[in-house]
This record gives structure tokens, C-alpha cells and sequence, in this order.
């Protein structure tokens, strides 16, 4: 079980690469304060839009890592990296022209900025993540529902990661594990989807809400009985997802074996 947990921990898919971004606009920043009204203004400005493509490119390669765990995804609302590509030449841009006063090599200048942002960080995904041979209804259904169960496990970690404690942030890790093996399981066969609705949807807002309360709670007074409420949960839930998903698993084996027979029988009758 303590390997299984180990996998299934979230790397920050942003990591040292992108937190290198904010870099450029706080140098801007500073090294605009002795040039003038005018060029302060351009280069508060600019700082302000490299800040701001950092802060999307950052969330766009999180939500790239999502989309490529995932064999069902939909492609993210907003292109982020895209976007922050977009604002990286614009923030170039106007350094330059503060310095320089040229708006050819300003232009310029941009532009190679913003194509050397998408060179390293690459575009956002433009299209939804889908199964061959399962309908576009069924898989929509699936998105849906996983997207609102991994929001509900993104609130619950942030919670309980405020009370910085590393056994309850283990006993969360553990328990989320259970749960995403389930969504991994609907993926993989959306029929699954209506056994495994409740526990997707309630059961973990559920989760989530008890997270919120105990986070509170015991960050302003260490009660330990909340504590061992909290974890029981935890563990009662683990449980109930494990023997959940342990059910679907076989009876899509079960199904997989009459789909087998009957073929073997029909297969007999034309005499093959």
C-alpha cells in the first residue's frame, strides 16, 4: 500500500522551469525605477505582463500534466501557455522599446520572445482526450464527473497540507490513491460510471468538507480526538473506494468472460 501511495503523489508538473519566468519581470521592474516617468510606467507595465505570463504558463503546464494522466480529458478552457507566450512578447517588447525607443526591434524582439516561450513550454492541448470505440455522450459524462472528483481532491489536499503535517498529509495521499484508481477505472470503461457516481461526486465532497472543517478546526486548537475522527474517515473511505472499485474490475471481467463464451459458442455453430 505505501508504494502504491508513493506513485500516485503529485510532482509539481511546473517545478524550478517555470518559476524561473517571474525572474525577467522583477528585474524589469527594478531596473525601470531610474529611467524616467515615462519609461518607469512602460517598465512597470511590462514587469507586470512577464509577471502575469509566469503566473499563467505555470498554471498551463500543471494543467498539461492533468490532461496527459488522463485517457478521458477535456482540452483546458483557457490556453494558458498560449496565452502566457503571447503576454512574454508583449512584456519583451515594451523593455525593449523602453531602452531602445525602436518599434521595429521592439516588435521584433517580441516576437522571438514569443516564440522562444513556446519552443521551451510548448502549446496547451486544443483538443479533447478521447477513447476509440466509446460515444462522445459516454466520455463527455466521464469528463465531467472526473474533473469535478479531482477538484474535490486538489481542495482537500490543499486543506490539509495548511495544517503541515506530514502523517496527516500521508494519510490523505493514501486515501486519495483509492480514489483515483477508481476514476482511472471509469476511464478505462465509462459503463462504470453509474456504480461509481455516489462516491465520485458525494462521498468526496463529502471527503472534502470533512477536510475543511478539520483544517480549521485543528489549526486552532490541536485536538487530537478531531484528529482520530478524521483519520477513521479517512480510513473508512479508503476502504469503501477500494472494495468499490475492486467490484467494477470484476464485473467487467465477468462481463468480458460471456462476451468470450458467446462468441466461442457462435463460432462453434458456423463450425470455425
Amino acid at each position: 500500500m505505501r508504494e502504491e501511495v508513493i506513485d500516485q503523489r503529485r510532482v509539481d508538473a511546473a517545478g524550478a522551469k517555470a518559476n524561473v519566468l517571474f525572474l525577467p519581470g522583477v528585474l524589469l521592474a527594478f531596473l525601470s525605477l531610474n529611467e524616467g516617468a515615462v519609461g518607469l510606467a512602460m517598465g512597470l507595465v511590462g514587469a507586470a505582463l512577464l509577471s502575469l505570463a509566469a503566473w499563467l504558463t505555470r498554471d498551463g503546464m500543471r494543467a498539461q500534466a492533468a490532461f496527459d494522466a488522463r485517457k478521458v480529458a477535456r482540452k483546458p478552457a483557457l490556453p494558458r501557455k498560449i496565452i502566457g507566450a503571447v503576454l512574454t512578447g508583449c512584456g519583451i517588447a515594451l523593455a525593449s522599446l523602453m531602452n531602445d525607443g525602436s518599434t521595429l526591434a521592439a516588435l521584433l524582439y517580441g516576437i522571438v520572445a514569443g516564440g522562444l516561450h513556446i519552443t521551451a513550454f510548448g502549446l496547451d492541448p486544443l483538443r479533447d482526450k478521447r477513447m476509440e470505440g466509446i460515444d462522445t455522450f459516454q466520455q463527455d459524462r466521464v469528463a465531467r464527473v472526473v474533473d469535478e472528483a479531482e477538484a474535490h481532491l486538489a481542495s482537500m489536499r490543499d486543506h490539509i497540507a495548511s495544517v503541515k503535517d506530514r502523517h496527516l498529509d500521508n494519510r490523505v495521499e493514501q486515501f486519495q490513491a483509492a480514489a483515483r484508481r477508481m476514476i482511472r477505472t471509469v476511464e478505462e470503461d465509462p459503463r462504470d460510471l453509474t456504480g461509481a457516481r455516489k462516491f465520485l461526486g458525494v462521498y468526496l465532497m463529502g471527503a472534502r468538507d470533512a477536510a475543511v472543517k478539520f483544517a480549521d478546526l485543528y489549526k486552532r486548537k490541536r485536538d487530537e480526538e478531531a484528529r482520530a475522527d478524521f483519520e477513521a474517515l479517512l480510513t473508512d473511505l479508503e476502504q469503501n473506494f477500494a472494495a468499490r472499485t475492486e467490484k467494477m474490475l470484476l464485473d467487467d471481467r465477468s462481463d468480458m468472460d460471456i462476451e468470450i463464451k458467446v462468441l466461442r459458442d457462435r463460432l462453434q455453430r458456423e463450425g470455425l
